[in-house]
């Protein structure tokens, strides 16, 4: 999904030289086309994604579009203060591209993780949140960010094996997309982990168990009337995201059953008030953390079973 983005604002900037690429002394490689063919729209600040954020801001209040693309927990904790005063006080026209969603660095520990990046940032006013599972997503909703005036998050995983989609489904943003029907259960996922939950779908229907899975790429507006739907139809409701359970997307689906007064039975899945646990590759890390697809498969069955 890394490199649609990259190419989706390589396009972007093509047709409009208002649209900077701004970086934190990463993505030297990955942004050789966009220096070689757009040198005055490319910017590095160094190890320095504070002074970063607030460049953008300023460079927004001049009427230029600007993409600030680093490492999302540097982003999400490093330069929450500049973010929530600069960007989202000032309503300024700011897209924050996160790299490495959830334990992507799994090699590097909790320190490189984004895993409570949602949490953090959702409670800001006029920030919109968006966390693509797969390239057409990823596609569709960076050019929702360029269209949509204002502050945007985009939450940035690693490239996938495979499209979740097929040719005829749209990606809307601010809407939920079923993925896959089920009659028994609706799973909920955001994210490039998305592929490990259609993967433990399928395990499920062996087992008898039909779970509809739905992607949330967009987090904030979030689609209240979508999961309050499923809440009525469905008895069991799971949410799944390589993040904190407190306050991303297993927090957003049980703010609105809650609210509706919805009686379906909720299981967050993700990691429960720890730090991700152990070393490796992201598939070794999400494994040692339940997070993989049998991971998955074995929580939801538990709980259907129980």
């Amino acid at each position: 999904m890394r490199n649609t983005y990259l190419q989706e604002v390589y396009n972007l900037a093509a047709k409009d030289r208002n649209v900077l690429s701004l970086v934190a002394d990463n993505g030297m490689i990955v942004y050789d086309d966009f220096r070689r063919d757009f040198p005055g729209q490319y910017f590095n600040f160094g190890i320095s994604e504070g002074h970063m954020i607030n460049a953008a801001a300023g460079m927004a209040s001049c009427g230029k579009i600007p993409f600030a693309y680093t490492i999302g927990a540097f982003l999400a904790y490093r330069s929450f203060e500049f973010i929530r005063l600069d960007v989202c006080l000032q309503k300024l026209n700011v897209k924050i591209a996160g790299i490495g969603a959830g334990m992507s660095y799994g090699c590097l520990g909790p320190t490189h993780h984004a895993t409570e990046d949602l949490a953090v940032l959702r409670v800001l006013p006029n920030l919109t949140l968006l966390s693509p599972a797969t390239a057409k997503e990823m596609k569709r909703l960076v050019n929702y960010a360029y269209e949509l005036e204002g502050p945007v998050y985009i939450r940035l995983g690693n490239n996938l094996k495979q499209e979740l989609y097929t040719e005829e489904m749209e990606v809307i943003p601010g809407k939920g997309t079923v993925l896959r029907e089920g009659a028994d259960i609706v799973v909920f996922s955001t994210g490039d982990i998305t592929y490990h939950v259609m993967e433990a779908a399928k395990r499920l229907e062996k087992d008898g168990i039909g779970a509809c899975v739905a992607s949330m790429h967009t987090i904030k507006p979030f689609d209240k009337n979508f999961v309050a739907e499923a809440g009525r139809k469905y008895r069991q409701i799971f949410t799944v995201e390589e993040h904190s359970v407190i306050g991303g997307l297993g927090g957003a689906v049980a703010e609105v059953l809650a609210e509706s007064g919805c009686s379906a039975k909720l299981k967050r899945i993700g990691l429960n008030d720890v730090y991700a646990y152990g070393y490796g590759s992201q598939e070794q890390v999400r494994s040692a953390n339940g997070l993989d697809a049998e991971g998955i498969y074995q929580t939801i069955k538990k709980c259907v079973s129980s």
